[in-house]
């Protein structure tokens, strides 16, 4: 059972704070992203992420995300996910709770991953890049079978018909291990199936 939402963001806040996070130095050729893992509050105050599924169009189509892309020019990875979180999603004024491990995805990105954390506002897909927007109770992260395994494929059950592979996957379950259940968990060594090394 998770704390209040006031509760929660201070816990997480902590948690994240006093996590030794590994980043990718800065370094030639390397191509950079920034996800943002969104914790934000139904009617009821219970906290809900959302995750997106990609436009039929573009990088990576179709498939499940979190709300995120490449770095611009000057660009930190924080300044990109709020940038990205709110170009597709709408979700704006969120307040920044900290980061996770970078993943380097199959393809050579390193994704950075944030958390952070917006209230009540309800997300809004952006046609243009996001074919929907769903709700992800936080409880369903907590879950007996999530994650699941599927010989070395690490799976993310999240609902009827969501199911979240590596890099999204990875990040979730890290999010759920450090920032919600408090314990210390790597995911760098999580294999990507074929069709997310895009």
């Amino acid at each position: 059972m998770l704390p209040p939402i006031d509760e929660l963001r201070a816990l997480v806040t902590a948690r994240l704070r006093a996590f030794d996070r590994r980043e990718v130095p800065p370094a030639d050729g390397i191509r950079r992203a920034a996800v943002t893992v969104c914790v934000l509050e139904d009617e009821r105050r219970d906290p809900y992420t959302i995750v997106i599924r990609r436009a039929p169009h573009g990088r990576n189509p179709g498939q499940w995300a979190l709300p995120g892309g490449r770095l611009d020019d000057g660009e930190t990875p924080v300044e990109a996910a709020l940038r990205e979180l709110q170009e597709e999603t709408s979700v704006g004024g969120v307040t920044v709770a900290g980061l996770l491990d970078d993943f380097v995805t199959d393809s050579g990105f390193v994704i950075t991953p944030m958390v952070a954390f917006g209230g009540s506002q309800r997300p809004v897909a952006d046609p243009r890049e996001v074919a929907s927007v769903h709700d992800v109770p936080l409880e369903w992260l907590l879950a007996p079978g999530v994650p699941r395994w599927r010989g070395e494929l690490l799976q993310l059950p999240l609902g009827p018909s969501i199911v979240i592979h590596a890099p999204t996957g990875a990040i979730l379950w890290q999010f759920a291990e450090v920032a919600l259940r408090g314990r210390e968990q790597r995911v760098f060594d999580v294999a990507q199936p074929h069709w997310t090394r895009t």
